[in-house]
């Protein structure tokens, strides 16, 4: 490896030294719920990437800046990484819940014997569970979370939740350093939105922001009824927009319209980007309307659900005579079938927008505008800096209100001097340029490799699947959603496995990295033919 891998090397190092601190803090959980078995599992995953990130950052420690060419390797070869032996413990546990390494005699659990902890025992499983969690998207191997360990519930949970922040911006709040190179990865995972002018202090206070919301979040979904270790669970995953949930029926298992109701608000705040919450807890709430990105959420969120109620209810998808909401609250009729139908019209596109990937009613059988529609919401997600995935409210913004200025360019004389305000920024033409050409190549090619997903989806599932299936489940994957139409499980092909496990990884970064990284090594291979 020549020199210019070194910063790689050593900051890859740093990142799986981060990671290995998530596996020893969370032997907290078995502890507590006596699953001793999964305590060696955890304790020999930390130490494996202990070791490696040990090795790297002792081989390189010598200082070096780095560009944005090694800022985007580091980030996308750092994602890959952390899903990679993020998936030890669902593989070690799958194990080692067999034997109980205590007595020495055999302790299996239920759980054990179900399909659900076996399907872990193939590493390609472990692996598609961890790049879904770490990615923020929630597609599962499992066939029933609720009977997996405490321990693997909230690892899942766990990634999830670091993930839905970021691996870099965990690394660069843990293991800070001066100098430009953390700005660099900073923006290499997506992020350009700043708190403050210091890297490291934005960063710190992301996650102050994210903890302070994480227990609001859980204590909200505790007081709507919810169990507290359901309320952790769900309240972590819900804000980092990941959907990963310890039931088998995800929200929808409580069959409760307070809850659903509880978890929108805080899938929404997981929408809105963290420089917007930062001001507004310092009181300036006026940014709730003027920042463009949570402007257009209000509106997008709020006529996107209504477009979806519409077609739940011409297609009477929830026709129901009865529904008693308390003892002294009966719908009746329209009413309920109306109630229902917005209950869970509006829950699925917010969890669907959000990128959250929570479900609180069968979607597979929906009609076609139903489901293109929710597709459509995973496609476009919601704002840049927050948790979300998709192509960014920010992106869509300036390529309708970009296209609006050239065409409108066409009425004014070619000497005139224009300018565009874009979310407070007032940019030349030049300027719009650039960042329309950033948001056009991002959307091509999200929709290109959406397309290719789509040809190997279709040319391995069963034909019994509908052509809005295959859209709806790729567009979850892509963008680290978690929605399911029932598609992806333990039996699917292993050619769409792979597939959806490249396109949670290049959804989470927005392509471009990947692309970078690939054509590093291309070029490296092609360095010592």
């Amino acid at each position: 490896m020549g020199r210019s891998w070194k910063p790689l090397a050593r900051d890859l190092g740093r990142i799986l030294k981060a990671l290995s601190g998530m596996f020893f803090l969370s032997i907290i959980v078995p502890l507590v719920w006596g699953e001793y078995y999964a305590i060696p599992a955890l304790i020999l995953a930390g130490l494996i990437p202990l070791g490696f990130g040990y090795g790297l950052t002792t081989w390189c420690s010598e200082p070096e800046d780095i560009g944005k060419l090694h800022g985007m390797m580091i980030a996308a070869s750092g994602w890959l990484l952390v899903g990679l032996f993020g998936s030890l413990p669902f593989y070690l546990i799958a194990w080692t819940v067999a034997v109980d390494p205590y007595s020495g005699l055999l302790a299996v659990p239920a759980s054990a014997e179900t399909a659900t902890l076996a399907a872990f025992r193939d590493p390609l499983n472990s692996f598609f569970e961890s790049m879904s969690g770490i990615t923020g998207t929630g597609l599962t191997m499992t066939d029933d979370e609720a009977v997996l360990p405490r321990t693997l519930q909230w690892w899942r949970t766990f990634i999830e939740w670091v993930g839905g922040v970021g691996v870099i911006v965990l690394t660069t709040a843990i293991l800070a350093r001066p100098g430009s190179g953390s700005l660099t990865l900073y923006e290499s995972e997506a992020r350009s939105e700043k708190i403050h002018p210091s890297i490291v202090s934005t960063v710190r206070t992301i996650w102050w922001i994210f903890i302070l919301f994480t227990f609001f979040s859980i204590s909200l979904l505790w007081l709507a009824g919810m169990p507290p270790w359901d309320a952790i669970n769900h309240g972590m995953t819900g804000l980092a927009t990941g959907g990963f949930s310890v039931t088998d029926g995800s929200i929808g298992a409580y069959n409760s319209p307070a809850i659903d109701f509880a978890m929108v608000p805080v899938m929404i705040l997981g929408s809105i980007a963290f420089p917007v919450h930062y001001l507004i807890l310092q009181g300036e709430l006026r940014n709730l309307y003027t920042d463009a990105q949570t402007r257009w959420i209000w509106g997008y969120f709020t006529l996107g659900s209504i477009a979806l109620v519409g077609f739940l209810l011409l297609d009477g998808t929830y026709e129901t005579s009865r529904i008693a909401l308390t003892d002294g609250i009966v719908l009746t009729g329209f009413a309920a079938t109306l109630f229902q139908t917005v209950r869970f019209g509006l829950f699925q596109f917010v969890s669907a927008a959000s990128c959250t990937g929570f479900g609180t009613t069968g979607i597979g059988d929906w009609s076609a505008p139903a489901q293109l529609t929710m597709s459509l919401a995973m496609f476009t997600g919601a704002a840049a800096g927050s948790t979300v995935g998709g192509i960014k409210l920010i992106r869509v913004i300036t390529l309708v209100r970009g296209t609006a200025f050239r065409i409108q360019g066409v009425f004014y004389p070619e000497t005139a001097v224009r300018y565009l305000n874009l979310n407070g920024r007032k940019l030349s033409e030049i300027e719009l340029s650039r960042e329309f050409e950033e948001a056009s190549i991002i959307a091509f090619l999200w929709i290109l490799f959406l397309a290719v997903g789509l040809t190997v989806l279709l040319l391995t599932i069963d034909q019994s699947f509908t052509l809005e299936n295959a859209i709806f489940e790729v567009a979850s994957a892509q963008g680290n959603v978690g929605l399911s139409s029932g598609i992806t499980g333990p039996d699917m092909p292993t050619p769409a496995k792979v597939m959806f496990l490249f396109n949670m990884w290049i959804g989470r970064l927005e392509i471009i990295p990947v692309l970078v990284l690939l054509r590093g090594l291309f070029d490296t291979f092609n360095l010592y033919q």
